[in-house]
């Protein structure tokens, strides 16, 4: 059933298409010009879902997150601008408690609402079904890693179509030997709705000398994605990147899809390489998880593969998980106890492709014991 929500915004244009597009659909909602008036409405008003935006005058966006958060948790979805900084500030408004965003229309915002209005619906459905966690306030943010410079990525060089075309899914690969192409194993994490404030959970838990390639398929928007891998390369000793074109898969990395797109593991002349593809049109969330593992079984034996399945709503990466486990691979279910939506490791759970079922903040630790153990 519906209940109430608070629409934020100092655009009445967006205040008056956000509020038509929720009242349709059943919910009753109340609107304020900036972050001093919704905070004060909230208080008063109580809602069970807050959406905000981030620039407003009087009192932005994240202020009164952090300040919404303190008095009142809440459900928020950040509605954010597709620019860099809209991007930047959509990450920390994660961190700080936010528990989604979606990004605000192209173009005439009149004529363009439509493009966002089912997402919209879906998102504030979920806020306020889901299991708020505490945020950090920007005191308590993980100080930046140290660490030493780094060589420039390296590139693969140009596949032939022989070279990147995959053996079938069902095909037992064997390892890769020798040189600088051996990879001994690597992680796969699948993710979704929460994503950004639990992948803090395990990601910095990686030590440097982690000895496996990690491969992220976050469930998020173009545009979004760089920001989140730029922010977790601040927290990680291992470096963060984008995959936003073919890259060597190596240890030391953890190696972030690219929004509007999917993440794909392909062997090019020897070396396991991670690149970007056009978004599936047979799966309803991007980046993937299922592509992501179904492409890393194509390369690898189960037994150099571990799987790990967090928040999010949803299916995404619960087949190519069991199937990877009944395979000999191991796979990890977040617990429900640290979920903010507890659909897909549900979902990996209920097929019995879970391995162990952990909270998030026990993740790193099972990878580290697996990985050290496997070589």
């Amino acid at each position: 059933m519906p209940g109430k929500v608070l629409v934020v915004d100092d655009s009445a244009l967006m205040r008056r298409l956000l509020s038509a597009v929720l009242t349709q659909a059943g919910w009753t909602v109340a609107a304020a010009r900036n972050g001093r008036e919704g905070v004060e409405q909230l208080l008063e008003w109580q809602p069970d879902v807050v959406t905000l935006d981030i620039n407003m005058p009087e009192m932005d966006g994240l202020t009164a997150l952090s300040l919404m958060m303190q008095a009142r948790p809440t459900p928020i979805v950040m509605v954010s601008s597709l620019t860099e900084k809209g991007a930047q500030a959509t990450m920390e408004a994660l961190a700080l408690g936010a528990v989604d965003f979606i990004a605000k229309p192209g173009g005439t915002i009149s004529l363009s609402i439509d493009d966002i209005q089912a997402l919209l619906l879906e998102k504030v459905r979920t806020a306020s079904r889901i299991r708020l966690r505490p945020g950090r306030p920007a005191a308590a943010m993980p100080a930046p890693v140290q660490r030493a410079p780094r060589p420039a990525l390296a590139r693969p060089a140009p596949a032939s179509p022989r070279t990147t075309t995959s053996a079938p899914a069902s095909a037992s690969p064997a390892p890769l030997r020798g040189g600088m192409g051996r990879c001994p194993g690597l992680v796969l994490i699948g993710i979704s709705t929460g994503g950004p404030r639990t992948l803090e959970d395990v990601l910095p838990q990686l030590p440097s000398d982690f000895p496996w390639p990690v491969l992220v398929a976050q469930h998020m928007p173009p545009n979004f994605t760089l920001a989140f891998a730029q922010r977790m390369d601040r927290m990680c000793a291992l470096e963060v990147v984008e995959v936003g074109e073919p890259m060597p898969l190596e240890p030391g990395r953890i190696h972030i899809g690219r929004g509007g797109t999917d993440l794909v593991v392909v062997e090019r002349l020897g070396r396991l390489v991670a690149q970007p593809r056009p978004e599936s049109p047979g799966h309803p969330w991007h980046p993937s998880a299922d592509v992501m593992v179904e492409s890393a079984m194509r390369v690898l034996p189960a037994s150099q593969l571990v799987g790990v399945l967090m928040t999010g709503m949803g299916f995404d990466g619960a087949q190519a998980m069991a199937e990877l486990k009944a395979r000999g691979g191991r796979t990890i279910a977040e617990a429900e106890s640290s979920c903010v939506v507890f659909g897909m490791p549900s979902e990996l759970i209920q097929r019995g492709g879970a391995s162990v079922v952990l909270p998030s903040q026990d993740v790193a630790r099972q990878l580290r014991t697996w990985v050290q153990r496997l070589g």
